[in-house]
């Protein structure tokens, strides 16, 4: 599937080359390029997703609930759309979290209702149901296979009518959540659940709450001006795809013409000069929108239909579209990435170690000295109960560490040098004391002992000491 997105581009190359065919440098080609650029994004994009969508569809077909060999038809053809739906993810980011997701879905195969908000979902879509109203989060997992011993197992998934499912929850196969229910972040739907429950953790527990009434007409059922005006700032979505492409253009014509003036040896020398170059002007672009876009992040509260939250997710698209790519991605770990996360509004401190670029609203992150940060981990500063926005701030004391894809939510804060483990989650709200260990789903005390293992002679000498006592009890 690699080839796809390539597959995928041709159609604008046949358009592009013509154009350019006459010209004799790289300069004038990328002029006359420059009105063709906006179409040719949206000719790719178009290409990509129905290329996906019919290959799901075909591959879809052997896919019915129950169990099949694991190494079979019904086997690669689940693995296979899983990774194709994992696939228009990444590159068709634009189109998630928007109007245009539930009809996405619907071209994937699933049964999708009115008014779902869905973001980042991946599934199994011909096995996927969605009532109208539910609301599915960032990186969802829905009627996914599982492996069980040689046995691959199938089943129906079905999210009721205004549910919600947070980021990262799952619902399996074959289980259903009830109209009105919930499932929090990093959490599984149970197998039985009665309308109207909540859920949160692995194993899921029930967690008591009440369910906060909003304003009809900026959550569930918006006036047709709300609609049009979000489809106004979704649709400057593309404004990122393009600054992209238009980027990758310009790294091009320049190694292009360094070839020409210079040599091949001098593409080598200066290729890695260009791609900082580019990956700077990428951030140092999203830098700008962020602040253009959202401003300054405050603790506050927007129900879904406002226009923060349209202006945050068009944000977003800068961030995953443009500065990802270009720079992102190859700064994580380093203090270039703290020095972006810092201009977008984090707070920083010296000698911190961030390895991830899931800090949604930097404003309200502060990461204290020495503090670690590790791959995955987000330091999920809102929540998006009842469609209603609400965002609180996140503290990482000095000498802190939050493990590989862990959860930290708003409201929260680790102490000074404490830990908490991987794949955990630190619930709204909690403040978790210094100096301690912290770990699971939610965290619970981590009594892991760290000191190494007896060597044999240790293990000798206690085994004689347990036949003594048993010896003497005789």
């Amino acid at each position: 599937f690699g080839l796809l997105p390539l597959i995928c581009a041709l159609p604008a190359l046949f358009i592009a080359y013509p154009v350019i065919e006459t010209d004799t440098t790289v300069t004038a080609a990328l002029w006359h390029l420059l009105p063709l650029t906006i179409p040719l994004a949206v000719l790719t994009i178009a290409c990509h997703a129905v290329s996906i969508a019919l290959l799901i569809r075909l591959l879809s077909r052997p896919l019915r609930p129950g169990f099949h060999p694991a190494v079979g038809r019904a086997a690669f053809c689940a693995w296979a759309v899983t990774r194709l739906a994992d696939t228009a993810r990444r590159a068709l980011f634009p189109l998630y979290a928007s109007l245009f997701t539930p009809v996405w879905l619907r071209m994937l195969g699933a049964r999708v209702g009115r008014r779902v908000e869905a973001s980042t979902v991946l599934a199994l879509p011909g096995l996927l149901r969605v009532d109208d109203g539910a609301f599915l989060a960032d990186d969802t997992l829905l009627a996914p296979y599982e492996l069980r011993g040689t046995w691959l197992y199938l089943g129906a998934s079905h999210v009721g009518r205004r549910s919600f499912v947070g980021n990262s929850g799952i619902v399996g196969p074959g289980r259903h959540l009830p109209d009105s229910s919930l499932v929090g972040v990093l959490s599984d739907a149970p197998a039985h659940a009665p309308e109207g429950s909540s859920w949160l953790g692995r194993p899921a527990f029930a967690l008591p709450r009440v369910a906060e009434a909003a304003g009809e007409g900026r959550t569930y059922s918006p006036p047709r001006r709300l609609m049009w005006a979000r489809a106004g700032v979704e649709v400057c979505r593309l404004l990122p795809v393009v600054l992209a492409a238009l980027l990758g253009d310009l790294v091009f014509a320049a190694l292009q013409e360094l070839r020409d003036a210079f040599g091949i040896g001098a593409v080598l020398a200066a290729a890695g000069l260009v791609l900082i170059a580019a990956a700077v002007i990428a951030c140092a672009l999203t830098t700008a929108a962020k602040w253009l876009l959202v401003g300054r992040f405050r603790v506050a509260e927007h129900p879904l239909w406002s226009s923060f939250v349209w202006r945050n997710e068009l944000y977003d698209t800068f961030v995953e579209e443009l500065a990802m790519p270009f720079g992102g991605s190859t700064i994580t770990g380093t203090p270039y990435l703290n020095a972006w996360l810092r201009s977008l509004g984090a707070k920083i401190g010296r000698g911190a170690w961030c390895e991830t670029h899931w800090l949604p609203e930097s404003d309200l992150v502060t990461i204290e000295a020495g503090a670690s940060v590790n791959r995955g981990t987000v330091l999920q500063t809102h929540l998006f109960h009842d469609r209603v926005m609400r965002l609180g701030p996140v503290h990482l004391g000095a000498g802190s560490t939050a493990g590989p894809h862990s959860i930290v939510l708003l409201n929260s804060s680790l102490g000074e040098n404490t830990t908490v483990g991987p794949a955990s989650l630190v619930m709204r709200g909690e403040n978790v004391p210094r100096a301690s260990r912290w770990l699971g789903n939610p965290v619970a005390a981590w009594n892991a002992d760290p000191t190494p293992p007896p060597g044999r002679r240790a293990a000798r000498a206690a085994r004689a000491a347990r036949g003594r006592r048993r010896t003497a009890g005789v």
